[in-house]
């Protein structure tokens, strides 16, 4: 049996399977989305697939540091938006 791909969230600090959370990437343009498929290429930061944690994150800007990137508020914005787009 495989061991489980770990990963932490940037906002509650839990670490659960990978599969379980959602990515969020910078690419080498420096633009920064949601990956769903967890496959894009970039540095990636994972988050708890909850409204909780997304809020968390938008509130407290978390992606910044976790991308080492300068993250406007559209982007918070866009991702807040995305991630409701996808629960419904």
């Amino acid at each position: 049996m495989k061991k489980p791909i770990l990963r932490t969230c940037i906002a509650c600090r839990q670490a659960k399977e990978k599969r379980e959370m959602l990515r969020v990437v910078r690419d080498k343009e420096g633009n920064i989305k949601l990956d769903f498929t967890g496959k894009a290429s970039g540095r990636g930061a994972y988050i708890c697939n909850d409204p909780a944690c997304i809020e968390k994150c938008v509130k407290n800007k978390l992606i910044g540091r976790a991308l080492d990137a300068q993250v406007s508020d559209e982007v918070y914005a866009y991702i807040a938006e995305e991630y409701a787009k996808s629960k419904n």
